[in-house]
């Protein structure tokens, strides 16, 4: 089987705080990923050691089976929308196309196919007509469209993304299921922090269950929420 995510023997520390203990898990790739857990299980901390935006004390992390920095470029990230500032002074399309820079070869002037492919991304996630909007006169669920587009734009082969269906309306919800299931039949993977194990089903194929180690990591089955409970989900 590949993997698009394998991880061995991670640790993570803030200061005194083990926060990650002895992490061993792979990700199928071309799965719908749910990371789950209680409030300060790791999940946040998790996926950010795979992306490298936090320091590890010990592990491998194997991304597609290589190191980040040879497939930095096939990674989307979508963070959380409190960890974002959103007084920033910039358009939803100028946010979109940020999306592109990593494949860019230049930072130079954005071509018409370059403005064309945030269009589409816009369409797709049915917010074109706030193209030109300011992003801090956003609704809640209309910033993390503008997210999830500007993820869609980089053609990525791996959506990592952190509770991106957190306060949204139901709307949105939709739009970003549906897209999921769009992104797998194309071949990507998504891992997605999730916090509503009732509504895992309805998004994800595969889960992840998180308590500071892994509790389990498999197919996600119907009579597996119970479990998940049972596995310290809730605090």
């Amino acid at each position: 089987m590949n993997y698009a995510i394998e991880v061995k023997n991670l640790d993570v520390s803030y200061g005194n705080n083990l926060v990650l203990d002895n992490i061993n898990v792979k990700i199928p790739i071309n799965t719908r990923s749910a990371i789950v857990g209680s409030n300060g299980a790791g999940k946040s901390t998790f996926i950010k050691a795979i992306l490298g935006l936090i320091k590890k004390d010990r592990g491998e992390i194997k991304i597609l089976n290589k190191s980040l920095e040879e497939v930095k470029t096939s990674i989307a990230y979508v963070p959380q929308k409190d960890s974002v500032n959103w007084q920033f002074p910039t358009t939803v399309i100028d946010v979109v196309m940020m999306g592109m820079y990593k494949k860019m070869k230049s930072f130079g002037r954005i071509s018409n196919k370059e403005k064309a492919l945030a269009m589409a991304a816009l369409e797709e996630m049915g917010i074109a007509d706030l193209k030109n909007r300011q992003i801090n006169n956003l609704s809640g669920g209309q910033k993390q469209r503008v997210f999830l587009a500007r993820a869609l734009v980089s053609d990525a082969d791996i959506y990592i993304l952190d509770e991106p269906l957190t306060g949204v309306d139901m709307k949105t919800e939709d739009i970003i299921s549906d897209e999921f299931l769009r992104l797998q039949k194309g071949g990507k993977t998504i891992i997605a922090v999730h916090h509503n194990i009732y509504t895992l089903n309805k998004y994800f194929d595969n889960l992840v269950v998180l308590n500071k180690n892994i509790k389990y990591c498999g197919p996600l089955f119907i009579n597996k929420i119970d479990e998940v409970i049972n596995l310290g989900f809730r605090s």
